[in-house]
């Protein structure tokens, strides 16, 4: 896959610079995540009955606070900040798609990242990784951490970025789930703040496999 890295900053940045005008331009994440979700719970098959001696138990409430579903997969992230897809933004013909896409999500004090990319038998993710790392305005901060969580090969690192003052660090990381790779990428003003954000994120994924 080629590096746009030139594209992706001057996108990421007008897009930082001017929040305004795009959260009104995004269309409304929650309710593509409600008919997400909807859709799900109405595939579900009928449970089976209960006799009547026995109590039925209150349903666990699925929160929907801080979590993304769309193109069959779902990530979590701060319940301050919302996805949009920057594909579609970029060109309203080619939206993301299953195969491929770009979301991003910012507020005053985070900008967040994730792309994706169908590759098909492909175990390491490392290109991905260095595709969402815009080497010209992200330098790697420290050691690889490579992982392996629920049978997804998974690699993170610190970073440093010059993208914007006020959002100097950040971190990134890469994993493959399915027939497809995914990344992500956060800045932010603290160094700390990075990997718990990663966690999180990838604490909420699942993808259709």
């Amino acid at each position: 896959m080629n590096k746009k890295p030139l594209l992706y900053l001057t996108f990421s940045l007008l897009l930082f610079l001017s929040a305004a005008c795009s959260r009104n331009a995004t269309p409304d994440p929650n309710e593509q995540i409600r008919q997400s979700v909807a859709a799900t719970l109405a595939a579900m098959p009928t449970p089976t009955h209960i006799p009547p001696s026995t109590p039925v138990p209150s349903p666990t409430p699925f929160k929907l606070a801080g979590l993304f579903c769309e193109y069959s997969f779902c990530i979590g992230h701060p319940v301050d900040m919302a996805f949009f897809d920057v594909s579609a933004q970029q060109n309203p013909a080619a939206p993301s798609t299953y195969s491929q896409g770009l979301l991003a999500a910012f507020n005053g004090n985070l900008f967040i990242q994730v792309m994706w990319q169908i590759a098909p038998d492909t175990s390491d993710p490392k290109f991905l990784l260095d595709t969402i790392v815009d080497e010209a305005i992200d330098t790697f901060d420290g050691n690889m951490d490579v992982m392996l969580v629920r049978n997804m090969n998974v690699m993170f690192t610190k970073i440093t970025s010059t993208a914007t003052a006020v959002l100097p660090f950040g971190g990134a990381g890469a994993w493959t789930c399915g027939d497809r790779v995914f990344a992500w990428k956060v800045y932010t003003p603290q160094a700390e703040t990075a990997n718990p954000l990663f966690e999180e994120a990838l604490a909420r994924f699942t993808c259709g496999q």
